[in-house]
Formats: C-alpha cells, structure tokens, sequence
C-alpha cells in the first residue's frame, strides 16, 4: 500500500485548490450569476456553488485518484486510499446573493476518520486560515491562538447560526435566549467555516450551533483545536454529529454548562 503523506502535503494542496475555487467565486460575483433554491426556498444555491465543487472535486482527483470525497453540493465517493476530502465550496451563500462581505471556500482531509488538514479561504478578504494535526493553526503565514485571556462568561462574545430549516429555528431562537442574558454578546456572521476561524484566531471566544454538516465543521474544527481551542459537543450529542461547542480551554467549562443547560428543555433537538 502507497504510503500517505504527511498532514502538511496534504494542507498545501488543499490551500492551492481553496486558492483557485475562491478566484472562481470571485469571477462570478464580479460577472453574476444564477440562484436557485434547494431544501426550502430560503436554502439557496447558486452557479458559484456548483462551479467551485466542480473545480474542487476536478482538482483533488487529478491528484489523488484514488481518495473519497463529501462536498455539500452532492460530491460523494468512498475512495479506496483510506483519505477522504470534507468540502464546503462556498460556506456563506446567502452573504454571497446579498453582497455581504462573509463567505468563504472549505477543505479538509480526514485519514481514517480523523481530520489532519483543513483550509477556510475567506473570499472576500483573501484570508486564509490553514492547520495541520500537530503543527498549529495559522492565518496568512501567521500563528493564531484563540483567546484564552476569557474565562467568565459574562464578558465572552459568542457567535451563532440558523439553520433553513422554520421549526429548527424557532428551537435555536429559544435555545439563544436562554444563553444570551449570560453573556458579553452574540454575533451572527452567516459562515460557520468563518466563525469557527474567528474562534481561532480570538476575534469571538466562542461560537456554538446545533445540526451542521461535515462540511461545514471539519477544516474549521481543526483550526481551532491547533489554535490552543477546544470542540466539543452539547445536548448529549458528539461534535462529529454537528452539534459544536469551540471555545478556549479556560471559557469551556462554563461555557458547556451554560450550552447544556439552555438546550435541555429542547431535548432531543
């Protein structure tokens, strides 16, 4: 059996794909394009989606033939090499119709299970957040840490996010207000991939949601845990289900206690 490379081959071919997929979204915001609907008519998808999945799944085959692959617009193979490729090709679609500065390209590699690369390219402000198992979590070149200065909840800013599905909503509306009298404030940003990222790097303390997908936690969840982070899940449920926690080591046990207990009522969510 062919050897697999080291976590950091594997991250530095993730970042050139990001790369060119994120030059593609681009093209299209500048040129326009289509948008169309998928599980109700506020889950939106556009022709950019679709192209930068086209690219990214084009790209990783030409390299690794043999590697499975799960992209959110319908990219799905077993592979047979043990690798396979999580990818969001434009986590952020909504801010991406609406013009709002908040979108960003996904790509992670899992070996056996476990993720040990992952990219979050921010198209907008050609940001790019890349980690490798072992290696710690940068930003353009840059070590980040998260902030591990936080340790009361009460002057923590956290991040969030709704899902397209109503009843889903209504429960994460309530589930919200139960956590916001405790806390500094709540962002909502509209990417998951960009707020875990902004976890890493300490521009929020923290950020939780509930019913995610592989693609939309897998590069971001290896980010923060090499920026000093932690991931964990609430409600009973595994991070690996989609229901994420990511905070510093110094906020989480408050910060899982306050989560548990807003979400208990909502059980089983």
């Amino acid at each position: 059996m062919t050897a697999v490379p080291a976590p950091a081959e594997f991250l530095a071919l993730a970042t050139g794909i990001a790369a060119e997929a994120a030059a593609l979204i681009g093209r299209y915001a500048r040129d326009g394009f289509e948008v169309g609907t998928k599980s109700n008519p506020v889950d939106m998808v556009t022709g950019a989606d679709h192209a930068a999945e086209a690219l990214i799944q084009r790209r990783i085959l030409e390299a690794r033939p043999h590697d499975g692959l799960l992209g959110e617009e319908g990219a799905s193979r077993p592979g047979t090499s043990g690798v396979r490729w999580v990818f969001d090709p434009l986590d952020g679609t909504t801010n991406f119709v609406y013009g709002i500065a908040a979108y960003s390209v996904s790509i992670a590699v899992e070996v056996d299970g476990a993720v040990i690369a992952g990219v979050v390219h921010d198209v907008v402000h050609g940001q790019v957040f890349a980690a490798a198992l072992g290696q710690g979590a940068s930003l353009d070149g840059v070590p980040i840490r998260v902030n591990g200065s936080t340790r009361d909840l009460e002057t923590a800013l956290f991040a969030t996010g709704f899902s397209y599905d109503p009843s889903r909503r209504a429960t994460q509306a309530a589930i919200l207000t139960r956590v916001l009298p405790h806390i500094r404030d709540i962002r909502r940003h509209g990417s998951a991939a960009l707020d875990l990222c902004r976890v890493a790097c300490g521009q929020v303390d923290g950020y939780f949601e509930y019913r995610l997908n592989p693609w939309d936690i897998a590069a971001g969840g290896l980010i923060v845990r090499e920026a000093g982070g932690q991931t964990r899940g609430f409600g009973g449920y595994a991070f690996t289900d989609g229901y994420v926690l990511a905070c510093s080591p110094a906020l989480m046990p408050a910060a899982s206690r306050l989560i548990d207990d807003a979400a208990a009522p909502h059980l089983p969510l």
